[in-house]
């Protein structure tokens, strides 16, 4: 980039460069989602287990087929090692026969809580002097109920399943005079995302390899297995163990990125990183920002947002910075729509300019902006163009991925459907694959279960045929099938239960379960303010929505919780809730909770509606008026045209 220096002979040329390790490890331990030492010539984990160990990217890689037959080879491996294990361990062994030279300790894949003292001595030793933890019960560790509660807070529900990432940020200026370089200045910064908590007024350093390494080797037995590996069909290849992710952008907007991947990306996708740890980042957001433009522009607006949210930051260059980068973006869209290509970049940065605002901005924001429905318009035509509905159909349920793309989009559609009351534009699309019992993703990436979502998808296409005039009996008997349907899923999924292991750490498919369990009920209410004379203060209705504040308790919440990937639910029970419900008093705690973080993006948004749609209701029940306001007609009246998801 270049820019006048004092004279029109003389410029300076100045190139932000931002270069993002990410320590992946071998091809064997990614494709087995493990932590990888990253020895030489073979890591520790594919030695003990006798596999090979390759840094040097396998012909494997690159073929989906071929990458789910390596996985399959390899889970053979694993359980013939496990076996004879097992059978090494029955072998009766007088107090003469020495052990066998080739016996190896447990390694983090073959550890089993059951046979945890020959490896205690160690880790777990040093550990517990540091930590106060000495690897059994004690009565400090079970609170009122009798339940056992976690070493480390449940504020922290993401500590033990996150790790750390290092940044390093490389600025570079060059001076040209006539031409000629004359100097050239070159700095480095550095910044990790490991933040650790602290506990009982003691900090634990992030440096602490010790504490990490026993997190990390023991989570295959405190903690259920992510629900798949390799899930999605993502637009950019995986980056390599040796891949640094280079990034360029003007100086002037290096503290926006910084800002973007420190804080806001991981409020985008949390569902996805408790099922596949690292993917948001390393999968999704890393490779886009390095080789989309608009992406990259659109991350910047976004970020440019958040910080305005959470640091209540004032004047015109925050606002100049937002719109700017907001504009670059439409502005790349544009060009690239009129040329007709790079579809799926183009789709991948509309998809972001729709998603990526539920978690940035708050209500008052006054700046002017695209709806997003007018953003999804766009992003349809261009889902159509890739033939991606097609691809999702021929998907069975026993191969092939879900676009990564596809599946976002089908979010979107069905839950901003409900925003528009209207049917979603690729409903036929989830009807086929409802029939089918084929997976779309949905649960994966966003925590609810398909099929419940497809129902959304019925009762969003039922309440478009309401609004157009449809006949109230024939109303009422599909409501009436939906409402079967919607009860058939409820012995398709685990029970609602606490989401944390008896060490803290989340339980993946729990709390996918207990997401699913939160939406089928709002589901069920959403159906339900459907029927002609819909009361709210119906004894059927009010119980519903205490059975939607009951299974809140079991989601993790506060900031590093799960309330803003919830904000469907909490609108359709929050919409009805009477004043003397209990879910106002468990919002109003979770509001607490979640302290800063609860007053911008979809959750901050849906909160200022529901003090609304409450307010005026609540009137009109002290009056006697049974007619209650329909939360979509208080947004016409504020003029807001938000996405609350």
């Amino acid at each position: 980039m270049a820019a006048p220096a004092n004279s029109s002979n003389s410029k300076q040329q100045t190139a932000s460069k931002m270069h993002r390790r990410s320590r992946t490890g071998c091809f064997t331990c990614r494709l087995r989602r493990k932590k990888c030492d990253e020895g030489k010539p073979g890591c520790r984990a594919c030695k003990n287990l006798g596999l090979k160990c390759e840094y040097k990217r396998p012909m494997w890689w690159s073929n989906n087929e071929q990458r789910r037959h390596q996985k399959e080879v390899i889970k053979n491996i694993i359980k013939r090692t496990k076996l004879s294990e097992k059978s090494a361990q029955v072998v009766p062994m007088s107090s003469h026969t020495p052990p066998s030279l080739c016996h190896s300790l447990p390694t983090s894949d073959t550890f089993s809580d059951g046979i945890a003292n020959t490896r205690a001595v160690s880790v777990e030793s040093q550990l517990s002097m540091e930590n106060g933890f000495h690897g059994m019960a004690t009565p400090d560790m079970f609170s009122g109920n009798g339940m056992f509660a976690a070493p480390f807070p449940s504020t922290y529900p993401g500590y033990p399943q996150l790790p750390p990432y290092e940044v390093d940020i490389k600025t570079e200026r060059q001076t040209f005079v006539n031409d000629i370089p004359l100097r050239r200045d070159s700095s480095i910064s550095s910044f990790s995302t490991f933040q650790a908590p602290t506990h009982s007024g003691i900090a634990f350093q992030g440096d602490n390899w010790i504490q990490q390494d026993y997190f990390e080797s023991r989570r295959e037995s405190f903690a259920e297995e992510p629900l798949d590996f390799n899930f999605f069909e993502f637009n950019h290849g995986p980056l390599t163990p040796s891949h640094q992710s280079l990034i360029q952008v003007d100086d002037c907007d290096r503290h926006l990125l910084d800002h973007f991947i420190d804080h806001v990306l991981r409020l985008i996708f949390p569902i996805l990183e408790v099922n596949q740890h690292g993917s948001a980042r390393s999968d999704v957001v890393l490779p886009a920002l390095e080789s989309n433009k608009c992406y990259l522009h659109c991350c910047l607006s976004m970020s440019a947002q958040h910080l305005k949210a959470t640091e209540r930051i004032q004047g015109e260059q925050i606002d100049n910075d937002i719109l700017r980068h907001r504009y670059a973006t439409i502005s790349e869209l544009c060009a690239a729509l009129n040329r007709d290509t790079d579809h799926m970049q183009i789709l991948e940065a509309t998809l972001g300019m729709i998603f990526f605002q539920c978690s940035v901005g708050r209500p008052d924001d006054t700046l002017a902006d695209i709806p997003w429905h007018h953003h999804f318009q766009a992003a349809t035509e261009l889902v159509q163009k890739l033939e991606l509905p097609q691809m999702l159909v021929n998907l069975n349920s026993t191969s092939g991925q879900p676009p990564f793309n596809m599946t976002l989009a089908s979010w979107i559609d069905i839950l901003g459907a409900t925003m528009l009351g209207r049917a979603p534009v690729f409903a036929d699309t989830y009807r086929d694959k409802n029939l089918a019992r084929s997976p779309a993703g949905l649960l994966e990436l966003m925590g609810c279960d398909d099929k419940v979502m497809f129902l959304i998808s019925e009762i969003a296409c039922l309440e478009a045929l309401k609004l157009e005039g449809m006949d109230d009996v024939a109303l009422c008997n599909l409501i009436k099938q939906l409402g079967d349907q919607i009860s058939f899923t409820e012995n398709e999924s685990g029970p609602v239960d606490n989401v944390y292991s008896s060490t803290g750490a989340i339980r993946p498919k729990q709390l996918c379960w207990n997401m699913t369990a939160v939406f089928r009920i709002a589901a069920r209410i959403y159906l339900c303010s459907l029927v002609p004379d819909f009361d709210r203060q119906a004894p059927s209705i009010t119980n519903l929505v205490a059975q939607l504040s009951e299974a809140m308790d079991f989601i993790p919440t506060g900031p590093d919780g799960f309330d803003r990937s919830l904000v469907w639910p909490l609108l359709m029970a929050g919409s009805i809730a009477t004043p003397g419900s209990p879910f106002r008093v468990m919002l109003n705690e979770r509001i607490s909770r979640l302290g800063e973080a609860a007053e911008f993006g979809s959750f901050g948004r849906v909160k200022e509606l529901l003090k609304d749609v409450w307010r005026v209701n609540d009137d009109a029940l002290a009056r006697g008026d049974k007619q209650n306001v329909h939360w979509r007609d208080v947004m016409r009246q504020k003029g807001w045209d938000f996405l609350l998801i």
